[in-house]
């Protein structure tokens, strides 16, 4: 390859791109120009499987025969992987003369255009060359590609565009419990609504122009309610901002983020939910409890710890009850359960704070875990879990 080359991105919408061969090579190829949106026309005597497939879906034309002078007449673009060297020489010296731009799989330094290694991350696209070595191209490639999706790279945009609301689950306290598309968005962020119970050291990797929003409630503490939590999505993603409202654990479970949803919706703002790994399931695991287990439960319910419950439906239930945000209440649940039937021996745990350096774990039984908890001093974040399976505490934990 001569040096320098000149890096260019090419709209080939519509545009005729003939592909030579018939080979893995050159399906490759033809799909990445199908992906851009481009007319390929395919030339070679016999087509691999994933060539005929997309001949059989009309996403290609095929040409069933020899490359002949002529094929590139109407052509802006093509890429030829023959494996027969004179063959693309011929190509290459047609395309030469026809002023049509002609990239070589057989022979980098031959060419006239190159295809790069690409990493994409939503609307960022980071092309990779590497001196005609493709497998260090490839290479590269995969690193920045990493990168890109755990948003170790600063994403965010200079210009303003269409703006987005993303609701991201943020897991259960451990920074690294957040999904790679999650910490993606973030990067990308402009403005960030924040909960008590997110990953909050994530904000410091932010750029300091990102408006970090505290929304955080405690219990009787609501600095702001959420309906005005709900308006501010909408109002910055209208100004065109990139919006993220950062949550512990999952958004659609008991995050409210259903509601925050359908406020983006109703205002017609696009929005993205991002699941995140819920405490319901993940906290009782960091202290060694199963939610679920052979011989011991099939079934887990999910409920929220201070709000009015149907005791008399759930106490009778086989399997494991979580409770969230059930401190406060824990005493009349555990109270009310035994009063509908759930027997007085049955194990329950208390896990404070899961996956932080303040993570404990209190044990007992309905009959007892009430004022074990009050003696231990026990307070929220926790998650209350009922059932069978807090006994693999002991063996787990």
């Amino acid at each position: 390859m001569s040096s320098p080359a000149y890096p260019l991105a090419l709209d080939v919408t519509g545009r005729r791109a003939v592909v030579v061969g018939g080979g893995p090579v050159a399906a490759r190829r033809a799909r990445r120009l199908i992906d851009a949106g481009a007319a390929v026309y395919v030339v070679a005597p016999a087509v691999c499987e994933d060539l005929t497939d997309l001949v059989a879906s009309a996403a290609v034309q095929w040409q069933p025969r020899d490359y002949l002078t002529g094929d590139l007449d109407g052509a802006w673009l093509v890429q030829t992987a023959t494996g027969d060297r004179a063959t693309d020489s011929l190509v290459a010296a047609d395309a030469e003369a026809a002023r049509v731009w002609c990239v070589r799989a057989d022979d980098a330094a031959s060419s006239a255009a190159w295809t790069p290694s690409v990493a994409r991350a939503g609307d960022v696209t980071v092309a990779v060359t590497a001196g005609g070595d493709p497998a260090r191209a490839r290479t590269l490639r995969d690193a920045v590609a990493l990168a890109l999706d755990t948003g170790s790279l600063p994403l965010r945009r200079h210009r303003r565009g269409t703006g987005t609301v993303a609701l991201v689950g943020g897991g259960p306290g451990d920074p690294g419990l957040i999904t790679t598309r999650g910490r993606r968005l973030l990067a990308e962020a402009d403005v960030v609504l924040v909960d008590r119970l997110a990953p909050r050291a994530l904000l410091a990797e932010l750029d300091p122009e990102v408006l970090v929003v505290d929304v955080g409630k405690t219990a009787g503490h609501h600095p702001l309610p959420q309906d005005e939590i709900n308006r501010l999505l909408v109002e910055h993603a209208q100004a065109g901002r990139h919006v993220v409202r950062l949550k512990g654990g999952d958004p659609f479970v008991l995050g409210r983020g259903g509601e925050e949803a359908l406020a983006c919706v109703a205002a017609g703002v696009p929005v993205e939910v991002v699941p995140g790994v819920t405490s319901a399931v993940a906290v009782p695991a960091a202290a060694g409890i199963p939610v679920t287990h052979r011989g011991r439960s099939r079934q887990v319910t999910i409920a929220s710890g201070h709000e009015g419950l149907d005791w008399a439906t759930l106490a009778p239930l086989d399997g494991t009850l979580v409770l969230l945000m059930g401190v406060s209440g824990l005493a009349d649940a555990t109270r009310e359960l035994v009063a509908h039937g759930k027997p007085a021996a049955t194990p329950v745990a208390v896990v404070e704070s899961g996956f932080t350096d303040r993570q404990r774990t209190t044990t007992g039984t309905l009959e007892s875990i009430a004022r074990l908890a009050e003696e231990r001093g026990v307070q929220p974040p926790a998650v209350v879990v009922i059932g069978d399976v807090v006994d693999l505490h002991e063996l787990l934990g």
